[in-house]
């Protein structure tokens, strides 16, 4: 491509200026610059995901490899980048420094700083890319993560090194609910340890991070969250590389043996960036342009996640992926590539959103994988009717539509239904404990709530938990502890909710 014979005699003195050991004996010249990505020959000795370094300032990472040229993404603005200009391997992968002083901190996928503060100080340089932990290093997910969303907790259970995938159009609550999961691992008491929270923010606008930082300082849960933002304005270079430094600072707290989840918001966002890249690359288009190795790129990203065994250290990654689905097609490429990936899907419906169902999680199309394994003893004995009851009340729901006279079992059957959709109904930002999440399903499966009107159903609910908190605080400890419901706290349940229905006013 150079065909100037002075820039060529120019680059030879240069070459000459360096003395490299055997190992990193390997100079690169430019070839060409476009788009942030640059084309190197001479790189022979470069491995893939290595980090390469220019002579005028600036680096990058190895992306591609062919028999005479070498691809480089840039990891900063490339103007300065000119044909001709040195390539210097730097024998390392692209790593990020991991350490505590990350916590309550808001970074790049570079690991500098992007909240005014200090810079933070080097830890340990965690690579990102990683293989993922084997069969023998793992345990079976059997500890449950909380969201304290009702509806998640109770019917799609999510356990500590799970992958539950949130999918839905957009605008419909999916980074709602992944905050309220970030929000309810906030201590409960001064000597509990949280789970470290990650959320990697992908090719959002600065302004909604900002917001979510907000929202995050508001409930007193920066301080053991990590941001790892790639905004929309930052090169696709950086918003590909964004969830593997998340999963990179996860893997960090996981081998000290703490439990960690990680957000990556949205891959939908991180699958058009690998594809803008890989076009620029020249490599084929495949289905909707996106080219072959669009599926392992995320399988290798969410294999990571794991629940390890006592030997390794015990620790574990809970992955909370978002993807984003146009007009409800769950059935696109991306959709079906991540679903078959991960453990379950909690799936956002329009219709259900658009009637005041929030959140509107479709319990027909959502499932955990991990399922009972991932609950405690209590939830599982009370919500072991809920599923199939609201699965039951939608359909009956849509028969109804077209018949007017209904035998009194189904009227009955509706009518429950109705109160079950309702107290599964939650406001944003406001998670709840296990506890009260228990008390408000025991509440209406066992028929506590079919004499109070719908529209008053979440009105009972917050008196009813305010009430037994005050007058039974027994009954709430031992909801708390897990253990399956004893008849003796089922019967001071219903000592206590027979007492407040006398008081309640409809």
């Amino acid at each position: 491509m150079i065909k100037d014979r002075n820039i060529i005699s120019e680059l030879e003195k240069k070459l000459r200026t360096y003395s490299l050991d055997a190992k990193t004996q390997n100079i690169g010249i430019v070839e060409k610059n476009s788009d942030g990505v640059v084309i190197v020959s001479g790189l022979s000795k470069a491995v893939m995901g290595e980090q390469v370094n220019f002579e005028k300032g600036g680096s990058g990472v190895v992306l591609g490899l062919g028999d005479e040229y070498v691809s480089i993404i840039l990891l900063e603005s490339g103007e300065s980048i000119k044909e001709g200009d040195v390539v210097k391997r730097s024998g390392k992968l692209l790593g990020i420094n991991a350490s505590e002083d990350l916590l309550g901190r808001v970074v790049n996928p570079l690991g500098n700083p992007l909240d005014g503060l200090s810079k933070i100080k080097n830890g340990t340089l965690m690579p990102l890319e990683r293989i993922a932990p084997g069969v023998v290093e793992r345990e079976p997910v059997n500890t449950p993560l909380k969201t304290g969303v009702k509806a998640i907790d109770s019917m799609i259970p999510i356990g500590r090194g799970q992958r539950e995938l949130i999918i839905g159009d957009r605008g419909l609550g999916k980074t709602a609910i992944a905050i309220d999961a970030i929000i309810n691992q906030r201590p409960k008491t001064k000597d509990q340890n949280p789970v470290i929270c990650i959320y990697v923010a992908i090719g959002q606008k600065q302004s909604s991070v900002a917001q979510i930082i907000a929202t995050l300082k508001e409930h007193d849960s920066i301080s053991y969250t990590v941001i790892v933002a790639a905004n929309a304005h930052d090169p696709a270079s950086l918003q590909y590389l964004a969830p593997y430094a998340g999963t990179a600072i996860a893997e960090y707290f996981m081998q000290k043996g703490k439990d960690v989840l990680i957000i990556y918001d949205d891959l939908t966002k991180h699958a058009w960036a690998y594809r803008q890249i890989s076009l620029v690359l020249g490599r084929p288009a495949g289905r909707e342009a996106y080219p072959g190795d669009i599926f392992y790129l995320h399988s290798r990203l969410l294999e990571r996640s794991a629940k390890m065994n006592k030997e390794f250290g015990g620790g574990s990654i809970t992955a909370l992926p978002i993807i984003e689905t146009q007009a409800n097609d769950i059935s696109a490429y991306i959709p079906t590539n991540v679903i078959s990936i991960t453990d379950g899907q909690i799936y956002l419906q329009p219709e259900l959103f658009n009637i005041g169902v929030r959140p509107a999680i479709n319990a027909g199309n959502s499932v955990s994988r991990v399922g009972g394994a991932a609950q405690t003893a209590a939830m599982k004995s009370v919500a072991v009717k809920l599923r199939l009851e609201l699965a039951q009340y939608r359909e009956l729901a849509a028969f109804a539509q077209f018949g007017s006279e209904l035998d009194p079992t189904t009227l009955s059957q509706l009518e429950r239904g109705k109160r079950l959709s309702e107290i599964l109904k939650q406001s944003q930002y406001n998670p709840l404990s296990e506890a009260f999440q228990i008390l408000s399903i025991w509440a209406v499966v066992n028929g506590y709530l079919d004499d109070i009107p719908v529209e008053k159903v979440l009105q009972f609910e917050k008196e009813y938990h305010d009430f037994v908190k005050k007058r039974d605080p027994n009954s709430i400890t031992k909801l708390s502890s897990g253990e399956k419901l004893s008849d003796t706290v089922v019967s001071d349940l219903k000592k206590t909710t027979a007492q407040f229905k006398k008081i309640f006013k409809v």
